[in-house]
């Protein structure tokens, strides 16, 4: 797999042995080899999307999770955003959904709406 943490993209090996014990190479810093294991072990993302604006139509604002949550919540937590409808006036940092998905991490707007 190709390390998306940094501008360097390191070509990662990341294999499971039987004992369980995961093995990563072809990083060239610490933060790939976290990579290389979260991917194998619990894939996350960051999830951005939009959310609607209450009392004003067609209007939303841009938000995202505060941190990566575990990739297989991601529909979980698109549906909860499409049911979602942001107080005005709502800051950058705001939170909109806390606790999307039940992952313990919240949504946050990242972008003023007056």
């Amino acid at each position: 797999m190709i390390c998306i943490n940094c501008p360097l993209g390191c070509m990662l090996t990341v294999s499971r042995g039987e004992d369980g014990t995961v093995s990563v190479t072809g990083n060239t810093c610490p933060r790939g080899e976290a990579y290389g294991r979260t991917e194998l072990t619990d894939p996350r993302r960051t999830v951005t999307s939009t959310v609607r604006v209450k009392g004003r139509k067609d209007c939303a604002v841009s938000v995202k999770t505060a941190s990566p949550i575990p990739k297989g919540k991601i529909m979980e937590c698109m549906k909860a955003l499409k049911e979602t409808e942001a107080n005005p006036p709502v800051a950058v940092g705001d939170v909109v959904l806390e606790n999307v998905a039940g992952t313990g991490v919240a949504v946050v707007a990242t972008r003023n709406v007056g």
